[in-house]
């Protein structure tokens, strides 16, 4: 598989996504210590799925493979979903499949190379997610990235015989201070 390197960071470079990876985000997608973070652990996720999935939005969103710069290993996937242009707004969504890059700062990475790229190079202005309640790590991560909690939906998510709160969370541009990606030219 060859990945191309759109954003560069420390660690990890984010590479425009292609259905070549189909069976690995099925993998991921079936396996409850990814979804049950994700809150999709009830969902059925076939090749087919999937693969029609990636040819709905490949065009419509900002899906990138998150893939590490020492050895092009892919690791994950980030994007800007529901973009909406007039109002300069875009969800983000994450996750780290491979179980082994989990808790070691990729994810922290990923999303601020997105954040970079969201508020500087597609002009928007207010990044959100949901996350859910008992995702500690992601709540850490995310607060280290600059997101700040603006609602709470209430027993919303049904996991494993209980429900959980969805927290939503954003940033706004005017908050967003940092560079992160290394091979911008301006």
């Amino acid at each position: 598989m060859k990945y191309f390197k759109k954003l560069i960071g420390e660690r990890i470079y984010l590479s425009p996504r292609n259905n070549e990876e189909i069976e690995k985000f099925t993998q991921w997608l079936n396996d409850f210590q990814t979804t049950d973070y994700l809150g999709r652990s009830s969902y059925i996720i076939t090749l087919e799925s999937e693969k029609q999935y990636f040819e709905e939005t490949i065009d419509k969103n900002y899906n990138f493979f998150i893939v590490t710069l020492d050895d092009d290993k892919l690791i994950g996937t980030v994007g800007l979903e529901k973009f909406d242009a007039i109002n300069r707004t875009a969800t983000l969504g994450i996750f780290i499949g491979d179980k082994e890059y989990r808790s070691q700062g990729y994810g922290t990475e990923a999303i601020k190379l997105i954040l970079d790229y969201g508020f500087n190079y597609l002009n928007l202005n207010n990044i959100k997610l949901d996350l859910m309640s008992f995702n500690e790590r992601a709540l850490k991560c995310y607060q280290k990235c600059g997101f700040k909690e603006y609602g709470r939906r209430r027993k919303c998510k049904f996991i494993n015989g209980k429900y959980y709160d969805c927290i939503e969370m954003d940033i706004l541009a005017e908050e967003f201070k940092e560079s992160y990606i290394k091979n911008k030219n301006q």
